[in-house]
């Protein structure tokens, strides 16, 4: 299950990302020119998450099909 792995660190790390925008944004001007890399760098975690998904249906699919589950 090495896409189960990824899917879940990603989506670990895309909560964390819009928590620490969210914290960042509210409490310090300074960092304001940073939020829209912290926006990009959510969207990446989540594609990472989808891309895990689809490892770990294929390896289901495939153990399926050769008749291991």
């Amino acid at each position: 299950m090495k896409g189960g792995g990824a899917a879940g660190v990603a989506t670990l790390g895309a909560a964390g990302v819009e928590v620490v925008q969210n914290i960042l944004a509210e409490t310090q001007s300074a960092v304001i020119p940073l939020v829209p890399y912290l926006d990009t760098l959510r969207w990446v975690f989540i594609a990472v998450a989808l891309a895990g998904i689809t490892v770990a249906i294929y390896a289901r699919l495939d153990d399926w099909k050769r008749g291991r589950r």
